[in-house]
């Protein structure tokens, strides 16, 4: 997606096409280093089954699955590879382990990046007004996996209601969640007929019980701010540490990556500099938990989104 969302003098045409520029050399070492601590985690978790050391091992194999959407997203926009089909195999390869069919993510993505903050069509906001107890059960996962699972099957029969998706992509996404059922249920057909728990103990299960560590990001992005078209108002980025920017693949420059969303993760920082830092400005920023304390003490115990103002922000946080 080469699409600018904010101010082009920002950045000088320059500036912005050097930062543009893809590297396969800083996508394997992006992805190979995620995929590489996955299957350290899993191993070790294989020789630590029975013991104690089991659990915090199993809670960060989990965490660093979940995580794996970031790279998902990026691939979805086509830059973390300068060779194009690696970006659609690979970004297809983390839909089919995180349930999240990978041309659905696009479509929907693409409307949310056209469209943020706008009710009507932004495809991340096709969703009725938080409360504290739907806010929450998304924080923890349930209603969470229950969209994305159930979402697959609708597709599976058939039944496409989104508006943001185009006619011209309905025949897409119900055939990629039909390929994504298949697999599913060949998985669990070779896992009951060999009588392995593996797909549940080193896939769903530490996925599933740790979606939470990943909806702390998901969530901060953008609820609580403006629902207008200025991007420097309407997107938060995240105050966190370095480790956690490798896990979500420098998502955490989130306003940065909505201004200039061709820009690759691994340049984000940069491109967070040239737009900020450079002109001693800071974009809407909070931290993880910061974030969530406001969130939650805003809707308890009975208010719910919209209590809140639209055009507004509510949630804390500084803005340019």
């Amino acid at each position: 997606m080469q699409e600018v969302f904010a101010r082009k003098d920002l950045i000088s045409p320059a500036a912005l096409r050097a930062l543009c520029e893809a590297s396969d050399r800083a996508g394997w070492a992006q992805a190979g280093s995620h995929f590489g601590a996955i299957l350290l985690t899993g191993a070790a978790l294989s020789q630590l089954w029975g013991s104690v050391w089991a659990v915090p091992v199993f809670l960060l194999h989990g965490v660093l699955i979940n995580f794996l959407y970031a790279g998902q997203h990026e691939l979805s926009h086509w830059t973390v590879f300068r060779t194009r089909w690696l970006n659609e195999w690979i970004g297809r390869l983390i839909g089919l382990i995180s349930f999240f069919p990978r041309d659905f993510d696009q479509i929907q993505h693409t409307a949310h990046h056209r469209h943020t903050q706008d009710w009507a069509r932004d495809g991340e906001l096709a969703r009725d007004r938080y409360t504290f107890w739907s806010y929450l059960w998304w924080l923890l996962g349930p209603t969470y996996w229950y969209t994305r699972w159930r979402r697959i099957l609708r597709f599976s029969f058939g039944i496409v209601t989104e508006p943001y998706i185009p006619q011209s992509r309905r025949a897409d996404v119900i055939r990629e969640a039909r390929w994504h059922l298949a697999i599913y249920a060949a998985i669990a057909a070779v896992s009951v007929a060999s009588g392995s728990w593996a797909a549940v103990l080193y896939w769903l299960g530490p996925m599933v019980l740790t979606k939470a560590a990943h909806q702390l990001q998901n969530t901060i992005e953008h609820l609580g701010l403006p629902h207008e078209a200025n991007i420097l108002e309407n997107t938060r980025s995240t105050r966190t540490n370095a480790v956690l920017r490798w896990m979500c693949w420098n998502m955490q420059y989130h306003t940065a990556h909505h201004a200039f969303p061709g820009v690759p993760f691994y340049r984000l920082p940069d491109l967070h500099a040239a737009l900020f830092t450079a002109r001693g400005a800071t974009p809407p920023m909070m931290t993880y938990l910061g974030f969530q304390s406001a969130v939650l003490r805003a809707f308890w115990p009975n208010r719910t989104e919209a209590d809140y103002p639209d055009d507004r922000t509510w949630i804390g946080g500084r803005k340019v």
